[in-house]
């Protein structure tokens, strides 16, 4: 009797953007949940150069160590290719000592990179031309989701509440009667990015250029939003199995503590407290999980998501921002909502790859 052949799943992560470590770390996390009855791993991971290389399958590689952000190098194996021909999946394998060789072809590919050049629709679109099945959002959705401005312009149309703000296109000042808008404090962000990287919180408008010029290290494009007061609070979301309304996770809330705000080292360092399920009334939890689902649905989104809000002391909620491929770490919130809903992380993963397969590529 022949043994049925596993499904080969490509995990693809690292990449050129500022989230390179926690793509990492993702990545790591995702080969250890693999059941390896089911799946074969390909790791693939991209330097920050977007050189792409077959990485080794030990998840302990990939962890951040005594505060050491890892890293996808040149030396961290042979570089290889995927073409973008749909009448092939298999990835072309660079041997300096045999030369080039095919592997094995992919069923499905797991892109958990995170910011641009990864999360933005670029490799999306890659899968897309080669007829290969990944897991998440489409190309549209992809951009769409990773550009704050047009997060909140499709929001606002869905009557999904966003905070006031304004966006800095190149080149671009904050006019006089935006800060008297906007008031202080105010964050100052790059627009296509994530892992709170390149954010300031501005108390002083004479530290607002500075505040720009760092955001528009990352990106030219910079959006200044003013503060609200309130509870951070997050959902997952999830593609529905069967099709129909996507579903929506326990929420947690994030308490930042000692810390400021919810900046990068907070989040990956440092550590947060976190409560799940976030405690915040029947009536308030629903409604931040339809606007989470709605949010989804009105980008067109797949796969999955984590829907971020501001929930004010008089319950006012406000969308903050969607992530497209959310953190995976073992200490990312999306993982443990799900957990808390009652589906642990293997599941999740393996649904996340499932539905990737159900939909294939194409117009849906």
């Amino acid at each position: 009797m022949t043994t049925p052949r596993k499904t080969r799943v490509a995990i693809v992560f690292g990449g050129r953007s500022t989230e390179h470590a926690i793509s990492c770390v993702s990545a790591g996390a995702i080969l250890g949940a693999l059941d390896p009855d089911q799946y074969e791993a390909v790791p693939v991971g991209i330097t920050r150069e977007g050189r792409w290389v077959l990485a080794g399958n030990d998840p302990s590689q990939l962890a951040i160590a005594d505060e050491k952000l890892p890293e996808i190098t040149a030396a961290s194996g042979n570089a290889v290719v995927l073409a973008a021909d749909p009448t092939s999946t298999e990835l072309i394998v660079r041997d300096p000592a045999e030369g080039m060789s095919e592997l094995a072809g992919v069923d499905v590919v797991f892109p958990v990179l995170h910011g641009a050049y990864g999360e933005d629709g670029t490799i999306q679109g890659m899968l897309e031309m080669a007829g290969i099945p990944y897991v998440g959002a489409n190309v549209f959705a992809s951009a769409a989701a990773m550009d704050k401005e047009f997060t909140k312009k499709l929001a606002i149309a869905e009557g999904i509440p966003v905070g006031p703000y304004v966006v800095l296109r190149a080149g671009v000042s904050l006019a006089e009667a935006d800060k008297e808008r906007l008031g202080l404090p105010v964050f100052v962000k790059p627009s296509r990015a994530g892992s709170s990287t390149g954010i300031t919180k501005v108390t002083d408008w004479a530290d607002l250029d500075a505040a720009i010029a760092k955001a528009r290290q990352i990106d030219p494009k910079v959006l200044v939003e003013a503060a609200i007061v309130g509870r951070e609070v997050e959902c997952g979301v999830l593609e529905s199995e069967a099709g129909g309304v996507p579903e929506a996770s326990l929420l947690a809330e994030i308490h930042v503590d000692d810390a400021d705000w919810y900046d990068f080292e907070t989040k990956y360092l440092v550590g947060s407290r976190y409560t799940i399920p976030a405690e915040l009334g029947d009536e308030i939890t629903k409604q931040v999980q339809e606007y989470a689902r709605r949010t989804f649905t009105a980008l067109d989104c797949a796969g999955l998501a984590r829907v971020d809000f501001f929930v004010t002391a008089d319950g006012e909620i406000f969308l903050n921002e969607i992530n497209t491929m959310p953190g995976m770490t073992p200490t990312s919130m999306f993982p443990q909502m799900w957990a808390a809903t009652g589906l642990e992380y293997p599941k999740v993963v393996d649904r996340l790859i499932r539905t990737a397969l159900r939909r294939g590529t194409g117009l849906h």
